[in-house]
C-alpha cells in the first residue's frame, strides 16, 4: 500500500469518526453576595445620624447669630461669613465624595468625616473671635461635606432594591426633619444657655454615630487609581465661584459689584472647561456618565429647584416670625415643629405604604401640589396672623414634603449601579445644596427689593386727606400735624411694607413649586421601588 493510499485510508476513517464533544460553558458567576444579610438596626441609627449632624448645622446656627453678632463686635456683613464659610466648603467637597470613597475606602472616609466634623464643632464652640469661627467653619464644611451622600449610600446598599423605599424614608427623616426642628433647637439652646451650645449639640450625636460605624460598618478594599488634577482643579473653582456669587449677591448688590460680575463669570467658564473635558473621559474627577440617565437628571433637577423653595422658605420664617411678628428665638423656632412631624409621618407612611401601590411619579406630583398649596395660603397673612394660623400652612406642606422626598430619590436611584451609589449620592446632595444657596440668596434680595417698592406705594398715599390716616392717628391721641406722627406713621410703613414684602415671596416661592412640575414628564417609570409585600 503506498503512501498516499495510507494516508486516505487514515484521512476517510478520520471523516467518518464522531466529532469531539464541546465543552459546556462554565456557567455564569454568582451575583456578588450583599454586604448585609439584613439591614442592621444600629448601622441605620448611626447613618442617619450621621446625616442629621450635617443638615441640622445648616439651620440651627441661624437662630444664634443674632447673639454672635453681639459677642465679636462684627457688622452684619461680617457675621454672614459664619455661614457662608461652611456653605462654600460643603459644597466643594460634596461632589467628590465618590472619589474620596474610594480612595480612602468608605469606612475610613465616614469615621473620618464623623471625627473631624464633632472637633471641629467643639473647636467652634471655643471660637474667641471671628476669624478663628471662620476658620472652623470651613473645617466643619469640609469634613461634614461627605456626611450625607455617605449615609444615603450606605443605606441604598444595606437595602435591596426592591426595599429602597423604605430605606429612603428612613433616611428622610434626618435629611428633611433636621433641618426644620434646627431652628426650634437652636432658638431653645440660645435663650436657655449660650449660642455656643447650638456647636456643642453635635458632641453626643457625633460620638454616638462614630461608636456605631466602627461596630457595624464593614471594610471595603481600597481601590488605587490616579487623581485627575486638572479636572478637580475646575471643580473646586467652579463650585467655590458659584457659592461665592450665591452667598455674597444680596449683599454685593449682585452685578452692580465688579466682584460679583468675576465670580459669575468664573463659575460659567469653568463648569463649561470641566463638562467639555471631562464629558467622555473615563477616569474623571466625577464619573458624567452618570447624566446619560435620563431618571437621575431629572431628579437632581427637582431636587435643585425644591431646594430653592424649601431653603427660602426656612430663611424667611425667622425673619417674618421674629423681626416683625417679635416673638422671641425659642417661640419662632417651635413653629417650625408641627411641619416636621407631619414630614415624619407622611415620610414613613409613604416610603412603608405608599410607593407600594401608587407610580412614585404620581407621589412626587402630589407632593409639589400640597407644598405649594400650604406656602400660598401663606401668602394671605397679615400683621394679624396668631401663631396657629402660620403652623397649619406648614403642615399642608410638610405632608407634600413627605409625599416628595422618597418617591423623587427613588426614582432617581433606581437605575443605578450600586458601585456608583456614593459619587451619584454627591452630585445629588451637592445640587439639593446649590438649590438651597440659590433659593435663600433669591428671597434675600426679594425681601428687600419689595420692601423698597411697597413703602415707596405705601408712602404716596400718606396725606393729610387719607381717610384712613386720621383716625389711626386719633386712635394715638395724635393728628397729622403732631411732631410725633412722623415717626409713627413711618413706623408702621415699615412695617406694612414688609408684611406684603412677605406675602409676595410666599407667592414666589408656591409658584416655584408648582414649576417644578413639567420636570416629571421627562422621568420615566422605575421598575422596583415599591416594597415587596411579605408572604
Amino acid at each position: 500500500m503506498s503512501a498516499e493510499q495510507r494516508a486516505g485510508g487514515k484521512g476517510s476513517k478520520g471523516r467518518g469518526a464522531k466529532p469531539p464533544r464541546k465543552r459546556p460553558p462554565p456557567p455564569p458567576p454568582p451575583p456578588p453576595k450583599p454586604e448585609f444579610d439584613r439591614p442592621p438596626i444600629p448601622l441605620v441609627i448611626a447613618v442617619v445620624l450621621t446625616a442629621v449632624l450635617e443638615v441640622l448645622d445648616i439651620t440651627i446656627v441661624n437662630v444664634a447669630i443674632p447673639h454672635m453678632l453681639g459677642a465679636f463686635s462684627a457688622t452684619p456683613d461680617q457675621i454672614t461669613w459664619i455661614l457662608t464659610s461652611y456653605i462654600v466648603a460643603a459644597a466643594v467637597v460634596m461632589p467628590l465624595t465618590g472619589y474620596l470613597s474610594t480612595w480612602l475606602g468608605r469606612r475610613r472616609l465616614l469615621l473620618l468625616s464623623i471625627s473631624g466634623f464633632t472637633i471641629s464643632s467643639v473647636l467652634c464652640g471655643l471660637s474667641w473671635n471671628l476669624e478663628s469661627m471662620v476658620v472652623f467653619r470651613l473645617a466643619q464644611g469640609v469634613f461634614g461635606a461627605p456626611l450625607v451622600p455617605l449615609s444615603q449610600a450606605i443605606l441604598l446598599d444595606a437595602f435591596p432594591r426592591e426595599k429602597h423605599g423604605q430605606a429612603l424614608a428612613i433616611f428622610g427623616l434626618g435629611i428633611m426633619v433636621a433641618p426644620v426642628i434646627g431652628p426650634a433647637l437652636g432658638g431653645y439652646l440660645t435663650e436657655a444657655y449660650s449660642w455656643r451650645m447650638v456647636f456643642y449639640i453635635n458632641i453626643p450625636i457625633g460620638i454616638l454615630a462614630l461608636l456605631l460605624a466602627v461596630g457595624y460598618l464593614p471594610q471595603r478594599a481600597i481601590r488605587e487609581m490616579r487623581t485627575d488634577w486638572v479636572g478637580l482643579a475646575l471643580l473646586i473653582v467652579a463650585v467655590g465661584a458659584l457659592q461665592f456669587v450665591l452667598d455674597q449677591g444680596q449683599m454685593r448688590d449682585w452685578f452692580n459689584s465688579k466682584l460679583i460680575v468675576a465670580g459669575t463669570i468664573i463659575a460659567i467658564f469653568t463648569t463649561a472647561a470641566f463638562f467639555l473635558r471631562g464629558w467622555n473621559k473615563p477616569d474623571n474627577i466625577i464619573d458624567l456618565s452618570l447624566l446619560k440617565d435620563r431618571n437621575f437628571v431629572a431628579g437632581t433637577l427637582a431636587i435643585t429647584l425644591f431646594g430653592i423653595s424649601l431653603f427660602g422658605w426656612m430663611a424667611i420664617m425667622p425673619l417674618f416670625s421674629q423681626r416683625l411678628l417679635g416673638y422671641p428665638a425659642d417661640v419662632a423656632g417651635t413653629l417650625f415643629i408641627p411641619r416636621g412631624i407631619v414630614s415624619a409621618i407622611t415620610l414613613a407612611i409613604t416610603g412603608g405604604i405608599l410607593i407600594r401601590f401608587f407610580d412614585p411619579r404620581w407621589l412626587v406630583g402630589a407632593g409639589l401640589v400640597l407644598t405649594a398649596a400650604g406656602t400660598l395660603m401663606m401668602a394671605h397673612f397679615n400683621l394679624q396672623v396668631d401663631y396657629w394660623s402660620i403652623a397649619t400652612p406648614g403642615m399642608v406642606s410638610g405632608v407634600g414634603t413627605g409625599l416628595f422626598f422618597v418617591p423623587l430619590t427613588a426614582v432617581a436611584f433606581a437605575s443605578i449601579a450600586s458601585s456608583k451609589y456614593d459619587e451619584a449620592s454627591g452630585v445629588y446632595s451637592l445640587m439639593r445644596g446649590i438649590g438651597g444657596s440659590a433659593g435663600i440668596a433669591v428671597v434675600s434680595w426679594l425681601f428687600v427689593r419689595q420692601t423698597h417698592i411697597h413703602f415707596a406705594e405705601l408712602t404716596n398715599h400718606v396725606t393729610p386727606y387719607n381717610q384712613d390716616l386720621l383716625p389711626y392717628l386719633a386712635d394715638k391721641g395724635l393728628s397729622p400735624f403732631s411732631p410725633e406722627a412722623g415717626p409713627v406713621i413711618g413706623h408702621e410703613l415699615a412695617r406694612q411694607a414688609q408684611m406684603l414684602a412677605f406675602n409676595d415671596i410666599f407667592w414666589f416661592i408656591g409658584i416655584c413649586t408648582l414649576a417644578i412640575l413639567p420636570v416629571l414628564f421627562f422621568m420615566s417609570k422605575p421598575k422596583k421601588v415599591a416594597l415587596i409585600p411579605a408572604h
